[in-house]
């Protein structure tokens, strides 16, 4: 008796734990959309910054051409990367994806600018974003507002799961 008791209660956390995984993903095409997330904005900062793991289970290569927020003015696609000793950024017209890859967008490299923010943005907020794709279309989802080492671990959990 104690056993089935034990099966059943480890088969309710797989469930609980699966949807609360699917809650942070989602699927366009061959792309699935891994925890996106943005940070909580600077003290008077108007503009905030987002992450999401971008994963092509297909066979042919795609790219991320743009993402849009009705709370935000625009968003903007960039890239930061080291020229010498500076730390440049700059705007990207898209992220290719490779097949059977995944980009991830992480601090002090690929990530969305959200320009011009409605309001500023506070841990435990959702971002409604759309993201087009060139060849799996558009899907909509949210970005959660976590501070930088609650997304960062909640990203490295889906590497690992997946």
């Amino acid at each position: 008796m104690r056993r089935h008791f034990l099966h059943a209660l480890a088969a309710t956390l797989a469930l609980c734990s699966t949807s609360a995984l699917q809650a942070h993903e989602v699927k366009a095409g061959d792309i699935v959309v891994l925890h996106p997330y943005a940070l909580p904005s600077l003290k008077g900062a108007p503009n905030g910054i987002g992450f999401i793991d971008l994963k092509n289970t297909g066979r042919q290569p795609d790219r991320l051409l743009k993402a849009a927020s009705p709370a935000v003015g625009r968003v903007e696609l960039h890239e930061m990367k080291m020229q010498g000793d500076v730390m440049q950024m700059r705007e990207l017209d898209g992220i290719a994806i490779a097949p059977g890859a995944t980009v991830r967008m992480a601090p002090g490299g690929l990530h969305m600018m959200l320009m011009q923010l409605a309001r500023p943005l506070s841990a435990g907020d959702k971002l409604p974003i759309t993201l087009t794709f060139e060849r799996a279309g558009t899907v909509n989802t949210e970005l959660w507002v976590q501070p930088r080492d609650e997304g960062a671990k909640a990203m490295d959990a889906h590497h690992h799961k997946h």
